[in-house]
Order: C-alpha cells, then sequence, then structure tokens
C-alpha cells in the first residue's frame, strides 16, 4: 500500500524561498517577493557584467556569457509567471462574491 500523501511543512521548504536572516517561521510577501526581485536584478547585472567583459576583450569567454545571459533570462521569465499567477489570484479572489 502506498503512505499517504503529506503536506508541505515551512521547516522543509529550501532556504533559497526563505528570505536570509527570518527564522523558518512566518515569512512576509513583502519580504519573499523583494528577495525575488533582488536576485532576478543580481542576475541581470551577472549578464550585463559578463557580456561587458566578452565585448571588451576581458578575458571572458563566449559560452559563459551566453550561459550568464541565459541565466538571466530564465530567472526574469519564471519571475513573471509567478507574478502573473499572483495577479491572476488577486483578480479571482476580487470576483468572489461575498
Amino acid at each position: 500500500m502506498a503512505a499517504p500523501i503529506l503536506p508541505i511543512s515551512p521547516s522543509i521548504l529550501p532556504d533559497a524561498i526563505r528570505p536570509a536572516g527570518q527564522p523558518s517561521g512566518g515569512t512576509n510577501f513583502k519580504d519573499v517577493l523583494s528577495s525575488a526581485v533582488e536576485t532576478v536584478e543580481a542576475a541581470g547585472r551577472s549578464a550585463s557584467t559578463a557580456v561587458e567583459k566578452f565585448l571588451s576583450g576581458e578575458g571572458e569567454e563566449l559560452h559563459t556569457t551566453i550561459l550568464a545571459t541565459q541565466r538571466a533570462e530564465l530567472s526574469f521569465d519564471l519571475f513573471m509567471q509567478a507574478r502573473n499567477k499572483a495577479v491572476s489570484a488577486y483578480q479571482e479572489i476580487m470576483r468572489m462574491q461575498m
């Protein structure tokens, strides 16, 4: 017989989801969103730096530059999908009748 599916508890969520310095208890949505924005911005800055180094001939290799730009693009796309889901959920809640 298969084991039952257990709910996810906040204590087993990866630290990447939790903002730094916060206990595993309750986290604010604002803090999680701020952390996600900072992560996406850091990936974009890293990609820009890699492209600048490659174009100036400072020893950055082409595949490293492409990987950095793809990583930044994927993190931005993931962030936008999460944003779209949050907006959609908010709109659905606002459509509910009281």
